[in-house]
């Protein structure tokens, strides 16, 4: 969902903004790279409806709230971006945590839905660095979904047919990354981000 523009009182500070199907690695990848002292990295944590799995903590993973909650702070314009994914189960960002990380100095790195993503960059041009990870195909992002052993099989197909529709999507990114080799793919975002930074750092 657009929602309305916010402006923060740091913009010398960026977005970065991680969309790809479930499955694809990015929490992986994300984790590999936000504690690179270059790109001055903190995680923007998104809030949802859905249950936490097992390990996740709330704070920390996700803000886990419930639906009501999450249609009070839609009511209120709390959030950058919200999307409803599946009937009652509900992703967004908040404004707040938003201008939490800018105010602190540092850059934004936001994991968030694909249509989440593209209205972000929307909202923010060029503030907004957006990179698309792709799996190298949908049967390679069924067998990486399997072998999670997270999801049934119902969810599973659920998942790879939302896959199918993001990836025609990723004409809206600024940069698609085919995530067949994890070493590769990580090398590949952390120098978008890198390039990303270090034009905000020669404007300081």
């Amino acid at each position: 969902m657009f929602c309305n523009p916010i402006r923060f009182h740091n913009m010398n500070h960026k977005l970065i903004i991680i969309s790809a199907p479930s499955g694809t690695g990015k929490s992986t990848i994300i984790g590999r790279i936000i504690d690179d002292p270059e790109l001055r990295l903190s995680f923007s944590v998104s809030t949802t409806t859905r249950a936490p799995r097992e390990g996740e903590q709330d704070g920390v993973d996700y803000y886990f709230i419930s639906e009501d909650e999450f249609r009070t702070h839609i009511e209120n314009d709390d959030f950058v971006e919200y999307e409803q994914v599946y009937a009652g189960r509900f992703y967004g960002t908040l404004k707040s945590e938003i201008a939490r990380i800018l105010d602190s100095g540092r850059n934004v790195i936001l994991d968030i839905d694909c249509k989440g993503g593209i209205n972000v960059k929307r909202l923010y041009g060029d503030d907004a660095l957006a990179v698309f990870i792709a799996p190298p195909d949908l049967e390679t992002l069924r067998r990486r979904l399997e072998n999670r052993g997270t999801d049934s099989a119902e969810e599973i197909d659920r998942r790879v047919g939302k896959a199918a529709e993001e990836m025609r999507h990723a004409k809206f990114f600024d940069y698609l990354v085919v995530n067949d080799d994890l070493d590769s793919t990580v090398e590949q975002v952390r120098n978008l981000i890198s390039d990303h930074v270090n034009d905000v750092l020669e404007e300081e």
